[in-house]
């Protein structure tokens, strides 16, 4: 019987240590983490980036040279309010913006920059407005 007991004994004094050791390689490591997270980045850019990005913005801002797909034309601003409002809940993400054209406001929605993708958007949404339109580019042969 005292063998048995010694066993049991170094077994519990052997895990004590055990866990003693794992406690105290976590405690180190949350330590190195904790100090780890102080320092500095410098980024080194190219400053015709800037410019590359102001002349992405101006020619992706016009407007013409997009297809577009003009979803409706109402009489009132209201109505073209309200409309755009819905498209905007139907197409999130999309841009989507009214004009006026005498005596008709039309809300338009996308700018594609190729007719593929415009394509395949306008085929998205004639399922919820058939009597949607796609509208090319003024400068398009298409």
């Amino acid at each position: 019987m005292k063998k048995k007991l010694t066993l049991f004994t170094h077994n519990i004094l052997g895990n004590s240590f055990m866990i003693k050791y794992i406690f105290g390689a976590g405690f180190m490591l949350i330590t190195f983490n904790s100090f780890g997270q102080e320092g500095q980045v410098t980024i080194d850019q190219d400053p015709k980036l800037k410019e590359l990005h102001t002349l992405y913005v101006e020619v992706n801002s016009n407007s013409e040279d997009f297809y577009q797909i003009q979803v409706g034309f109402v009489r009132t601003d209201a109505q073209a309010t309200r409309l755009k409002s819905q498209v905007e809940i139907d197409f999130p993400g999309w841009p989507t913006k009214i004009d006026f054209q005498e005596p008709t406001y039309r809300v338009k929605v996308g700018k594609f920059k190729n007719a593929l993708e415009a394509e395949r958007k306008f085929i998205e949404v004639r399922k919820k407005y058939p009597n949607a339109m796609l509208l090319r580019p003024e400068n398009s042969t298409w």
